[in-house]
């Protein structure tokens, strides 16, 4: 019996050498790609499970707001510049709640977006700057690093004495519970923005369309400000950074897309 658990722990402590991997930029992800994925998933499911905290609306009753979106996402995604494009699901979901100026996203690429951020914005060059923000933070997997600093030692229990799926939906609950988990720190939503630029920078979308959303808040004033962005980088030092990414990229900063176009999107929503 000793020898048992003896065994047990040299594998605990070898193990995770082999199981972690890295991404990109070096830091420590022990999720895979898949597991994204299937977590995505799980949070998905428990999202369309609760319509009084996320009241989704049916793609099928508002088809005309979906295309628009959609269109949005599709050409962030081809400029190019996504790294896991053909990999993750990019699902999009509008939920409605006009007194929320927010959007998120899961592992695996499953996008929200709230009509009150879709109503405060004032074009679609804007729109696509919150959303390729949203991409990014899937995209290079910020979730499932932040995820592995918390739940590391557990999911690696998990793995080696027979891992299965209700460790990801514990995690899963626990996301769509209060998306807690998905909060990012100052540093990767500045990686986030800048890269949202990067991805806008290959469209016909202003690249700096992200900025549009701080100004705005910035001229609104502090009641405007969503509570989320009280632990983030202020909003004027993000419009700072964004405009500062756009100049080194040398990209368009003028917006370019049709104004009638996205108020026609706004009405489309339910009012």
């Amino acid at each position: 019996m000793a020898t048992k658990y003896l065994l047990r722990i040299l594998i605990l402590l070898f193990m995770p050498l082999a199981l972690t991997t890295c991404t990109k930029d070096g830091k420590v992800n022990i999720f895979s790609l898949q597991d994204d994925i299937r977590l995505g998933r799980q949070v998905r499911d428990q999202i369309a499970a609760d319509p009084t905290q996320y009241p989704i609306l049916s793609s099928i009753q508002y088809p005309a707001s979906y295309e628009f979106l959609k269109k949005i996402r599709d050409n962030i995604l081809n400029s190019g510049n996504v790294d896991n494009r053909d990999t993750f699901e990019w699902e999009v979901f509008i939920i409605r709640g006009d007194n929320t100026l927010n959007a998120f996203v899961t592992p695996g690429g499953y996008i929200y977006v709230y009509t009150g951020l879709i109503k405060f914005l004032d074009n679609e060059d804007q729109l696509a700057g919150v959303m390729g923000h949203e991409i990014a933070h899937a995209d290079k997997r910020h979730s499932t690093t932040n995820l592995t600093k918390k739940y590391g030692v557990s999911l690696l229990l998990d793995v080696v004495f027979g891992r299965n799926s209700s460790g990801l939906s514990g995690i899963a609950k626990d996301i769509a519970g209060g998306l807690g988990a998905l909060s990012f720190s100052r540093a990767t939503e500045s990686e986030a923005d800048a890269f949202s630029v990067e991805y806008l920078s290959k469209t016909n979308y202003q690249c700096s369309g992200a900025a549009g959303f701080f100004q705005k808040i910035e001229t609104q004033g502090g009641n405007s400000t969503p509570v989320w962005l009280s632990t983030h980088p202020s909003p004027d030092n993000r419009v700072t950074a964004i405009n500062a990414k756009a100049a080194e990229l040398g990209c368009s900063t003028t917006v370019n897309t049709n104004l009638a176009d996205y108020q026609a999107f706004k009405d489309s929503l339910p009012q």
